[in-house]
Formats: C-alpha cells, sequence, structure tokens
C-alpha cells in the first residue's frame, strides 16, 4: 500500500497554510512535527478528503483519492484536533453509533467496542454520558473510534491533546500494537510523543518539509551543534538571550545549560549528541 502526496498546495486568500508538499508514505508510523500553524492540521484534512487542495493530488496506489471517494474513506480512521462528540450519548451508544456509519455488522461492531473501550481504559464507564467525561477521557474515546474499522490509513492530529504523561505512554503502546500492515500518519508539537515509536519522522515548518528522515538517523545532520555548558547562575540570562536553551538544569553552585548551535557558545562547551527535541528547536530557533 502507498499513499503519494504530490505537490499539495492550500492557500487562503495570499497565505499558503500548505505550499508544494510532496512524500510517500508506506506502511509504517510517520511522525509529522511542526510548531502551531505550520500547516499540519490544513495537510491532514486534505489527506483525509475532507478538505480540497488549491493544487495537487494525494493518489493511494496510484489512483486519486476524488476518484476512489467512498472507497479511500472506508480505509481510513481519523481523529482531528478538535473532536466532536454528541455529550448526551454514552461512550457504548457512541461507538456503536460510529460502528453503523461504517458498516460494520452489529455482532463484530458490539466485540470491537467492548476491545476497544477496554483497550483505552473506558470500558467500566461505557454507560455514563459522555458530557460527564474528562477532557483527557474524551480524547482516549477520541483514539477508541478511530480505530473502530480498523484502518488501514490511520490520521491522528495532536492525539495525546489533554492526556497526562501516563496516558500518553499507554497511547504509543496501543498505537504500536495496532500498527501492523497501516500507514500511520500521526501529527504533534509534542516530541516525545513520536521520539520511541515513528519509522520516519518529518518536520513541517510554513507548509512546506523542513527535514525528513528514519527515526535513526533524523538527528544525524545536527550533530556538533549541541552543546553543554556549566555556568554560573548570574551568567543564565546572557546565554538564554543569545542561544537556545534546551535544557536547563541546577547543579549545587552552577547551571548546567544544553544548548542548540551552530557556532560554539562558548570554550568550555562540550559536544553532545543531539536527541530530537535539540532537533526541533534547531528548525524552529529563528521563531524563538
Amino acid at each position: 500500500m502507498e499513499l503519494k502526496i504530490d505537490g499539495l498546495t492550500k492557500q487562503y486568500g495570499k497565505k499558503s497554510a500548505v505550499d508544494g508538499f510532496s512524500t510517500t508514505f508506506t506502511e509504517g508510523i510517520y511522525g509529522l512535527l511542526g510548531a502551531n500553524g505550520s500547516g499540519k492540521t490544513t495537510l491532514m484534512r486534505i489527506i483525509c478528503d475532507i478538505l480540497r487542495p488549491t493544487s495537487g493530488e494525494v493518489f493511494l496506489d496510484g489512483v486519486s483519492i476524488r476518484l476512489l471517494g467512498e472507497s479511500y474513506r472506508e480505509l481510513l480512521g481519523y481523529l482531528p484536533q478538535n473532536f466532536g462528540y454528541y455529550p448526551d450519548f454514552t461512550a457504548w451508544n457512541f461507538m456503536m453509533y460510529l460502528s453503523s456509519l461504517k458498516g460494520l455488522p452489529k455482532m463484530i461492531a458490539e466485540e470491537r467496542c467492548k476491545d476497544l473501550l477496554d483497550i483505552v481504559g473506558l470500558y467500566e464507564v461505557r454507560k455514563k454520558k459522555i458530557k460527564t467525561y474528562s477532557g483527557g477521557m474524551r480524547q482516549r474515546l477520541g483514539i477508541a473510534q478511530s480505530l473502530i474499522n480498523d484502518p488501514k490509513i490511520l490520521i491522528l492530529d495532536e492525539p495525546t491533546a489533554g492526556l497526562d504523561p501516563k496516558e500518553r505512554a499507554k497511547f504509543r503502546n496501543i498505537i504500536s500494537e495496532n500498527s501492523s500492515g497501516k500507514i500511520i500518519l500521526l501529527s504533534t508539537h509534542i516530541v516525545s510523543d513520536v521520539e520511541y515509536i515513528a519509522d520516519e519522522i518529518i518536520i513541517m515548518k510554513e507548509g512546506r518539509i523542513s527535514h525528513k528522515d528514519v527515526a535513526e538517523n533524523i538527528c544525524n545532520n545536527i550533530i556538533g551543534g549541541v552543546w553543554s555548558l556549566e555556568v554560573y547562575p548570574r551568567e543564565v540570562d546572557i546565554y538564554t538571550s543569545k542561544f537556545v536553551v534546551s535544557n536547563l538544569k541546577h547543579n549545587s553552585e552552577k547551571v548546567q545549560l544544553r544548548i542548540v548551535s551552530e557556532n560554539r557558545p562558548s570554550k568550555s562547551a562540550v559536544n553532545v549528541t543531539p536527541n530530537l527535541e535539540d532537533l526541533y528547536l534547531y528548525h524552529f530557533r529563528e521563531d524563538e
């Protein structure tokens, strides 16, 4: 299975939310990183055939998704950034309703709903109305509904919004366990959401691909550009005003700084191995 994105552009007046975006997805997990306003949501809505591009095409196995129509949407699972729900529905009724929209037979739907609600930790409260749920519970319900039809293409836009660290870790495990034979595109600005599970990472900036590589190689191009430095507390403001500081830690009388910079920030600074958060800050350092 191959999902090809060919020259996608989406303009709103003179502004391009997506600007000539091209890439190819095959089976695997793809992390889409970018700051707010980088075009991630617009791109995902186009891939889901909810939004039409100004120019460019999306192809599934060589056929435009416009021509595939409903047969393409049957392969999709989608969690939008602002997940909509019916507040007076119970979680069970909501999941069963979505199952019917996807055309699942009742017995299969019941088994699927039970399994998914159990996986996201909502089975025991399945008969409670969604409006009584916390934000994190509603987000977990959103994750469950995106998997209801066992989709071959899973699009997740900010799926861990509102989840605590424990819930985010569980979400990553759910996605990893359900990734076989699927194309999964996970958009986020939380680096740890994709650092451990993505096969390939794409950094998106101003509607375009800023950087793309397999997870194990993604940080190679900034080797030599991340530094560790100990300074006195009175010197901290000097460095934070001049450089992108990715981490700051107090050690007894001094402060240890982790700095992302092409140039050595100080004679006493030493190079350290870059991580994905360093790479993200490197690409968005002008915004800082």
